[in-house]
């Protein structure tokens, strides 16, 4: 038998329901594992070893009935370990999003995705590391310090969703959730050459996700192959009353049975996400992914993406100007600790002060002044309007071909401090996946090949709203016929 930690999340579904293991078995894999790398990659804030184990154990019986009584389980994750990111709640774990000021807060209830997975009976390992409140690209902003890249230590793993990233590469958990407000599932992907998916907004519920950018924030799946990201996926889309920006589409269940090919799908490509400033490396291996596409069917087609040069400038607006107000309630009275000063004013300038992180504090500066009078309507306002133009280039991609292929990132992985002392180069790294997210539009992420330094590298296909099932299948159809997927860093 392999070992339990070299599992796809597909091969230990099977392992688990033929009994070939239990599930304590694989959950206590995985801890090893986490116990093992962990003081190198700093992949998780808090972990959940014992709540995770009397997890399995329950899990362990209602395996060993349905076996015994010949029942059928209709719960294909049940007994399955994964990794939460730590900006989305889990009921008696502590959630931090990655910063002091909630380092003390442990919430009351779980996140939809979390109490939808909950259900479907998975074991939740622990919380993963994250830029704090899910504002970064290097997960180098957290307060609890930087998560390292498992296929190189002295580089990044990407971000927001770094921790849940370095934690599937490394093997220390087969799947994780994560979240996507600008490229925060997609890039760490590309980073640790892993599929990701940021599902159409509003797709999978925000409700008990702490808010970074509340029209852009998108929970979403990382993992190693699309087979395996489908399975979380279809456990956690779907409607929730109690978020009032989830859609009123049905719930989804992508079935990726080999029957759709690429035969005929018209694939585009934007001529504005391979110009200056994207790695050669990067550029050669989406090229010759796309050729690969088109050797299976696809049709290629040029297309254009003409206002995808405002998307930083645009984002970096109305990004921050939501983290204004989605942050005031962070004051040191209701969550977390409080820094007493002389007077409520004080107290409130303390805490925030010293306990909000540098990168949040820029940002919440940044949409405060967004927002402030005499300049809404120059710099947010102006922000949406281009917001709605960046939504119309994809309106219009989209009445001529059926799905988008680009780069992820201009560049591989970079060196942790990098880019220490220069936000602008920071934001810039995530000029592929920003317009998506304005835009709404879901988007996929997966590795095509590797750098000189055998770093991985991502590409991304984007689709048309809820066209989450076309882009798992393209996907699919590239995974069975390359092995990007299925290799793994040396540690």
């Amino acid at each position: 038998m392999s070992h339990p930690t070299d599992f796809t999340l597909t091969q230990a579904i099977q392992a688990l329901h033929s009994g070939e293991i239990s599930s304590r078995e694989l959950t206590q894999a995985y801890l090893d594992r986490i116990e093992l790398l962990e003081p190198d990659l700093n992949a998780f804030i808090t972990l959940a070893a014992e709540g995770a184990l009397a997890q399995a154990d329950e899990a362990d019986s209602k395996l060993i009935e349905f076996r015994k009584n010949g029942i059928e389980n209709e719960s294909p994750l049940l007994g399955i370990p994964i990794a939460i990111k730590d900006v989305l709640v889990v009921k008696g774990l502590r959630a931090t999003a990655g910063s002091r000021i909630l380092e003390s807060f442990t919430p009351p209830y779980d996140a939809t995705a979390v109490a939808r997975l909950r259900e479907a009976g998975v074991v939740i390992l622990g919380k993963t590391n994250t830029d704090e409140f899910a504002m970064g690209s290097s997960t180098e902003n957290s307060a609890y310090g930087v998560t390292h890249n498992p296929w190189d230590s002295s580089r990044v793993p990407g971000g927001s969703s770094g921790g849940s990233a370095a934690a599937v590469a490394a093997r220390m958990a087969p799947v994780a959730l994560g979240t996507d407000t600008g490229g925060s599932v997609r890039q760490p992907a590309s980073f640790c050459g892993l599929t990701g998916l940021k599902p159409t907004y509003g797709r999978v519920s925000r409700y008990g996700l702490i808010a970074y950018g509340s029209s852009l924030d998108t929970v979403g799946v990382l993992g190693q192959n699309v087979a395996d990201v489908a399975l979380v996926y279809n456990s956690i889309n779907g409607n929730d009353p109690r978020d009032a920006t989830s859609t009123n589409q049905p719930r989804q269940e992508i079935n990726l049975d080999g029957s759709a090919t690429l035969q005929n799908v018209r694939l585009g490509i934007p001529e504005e996400y391979f110009g200056e400033g994207l790695q050669a490396e990067v550029e050669s291996a989406v090229r010759e992914a796309i050729r690969v596409f088109a050797s299976m069917g696809a049709e290629i087609h040029p297309i254009q993406l003409p206002h995808t040069q405002y998307a930083v400038p645009v984002y970096y607006l109305i990004a921050p100007a939501e983290a204004s107000a989605n942050l005031a309630r962070f004051d040191g009275l209701r969550y977390g600790p409080r820094i007493e000063g002389v007077d409520l004013r004080d107290t409130y300038r303390a805490t925030r002060g010293h306990l909000f992180g540098h990168e949040t504090k820029r940002r919440i500066m940044l949409g405060t002044y967004a927002l402030s009078a005499g300049y809404q309507d120059a710099y947010y306002g102006k922000a949406q309007k281009v917001r709605a133009l960046i939504q119309r280039d994809f309106e219009s991609a989209f009445e001529t071909v059926d799905l988008i292929a680009a780069p992820v990132a201009p560049t591989t992985a970079f060196e942790i401090g990098a880019h220490r002392g220069d936000p602008l180069a920071m934001y810039l790294e995530d000029v592929y996946t920003l317009p998506a997210n304005l835009a709404g539009v879901p988007g996929i992420a997966f590795p095509v090949g590797f750098d000189s330094r055998g770093l991985p590298i991502g590409m991304q296909l984007l689709g048309e709203h809820f066209r989450e099932q076309q882009l798992m299948n393209a996907v699919h159809n590239y995974q069975t016929v390359t092995d990007w997927h299925i290799k793994r860093p040396d540690l």
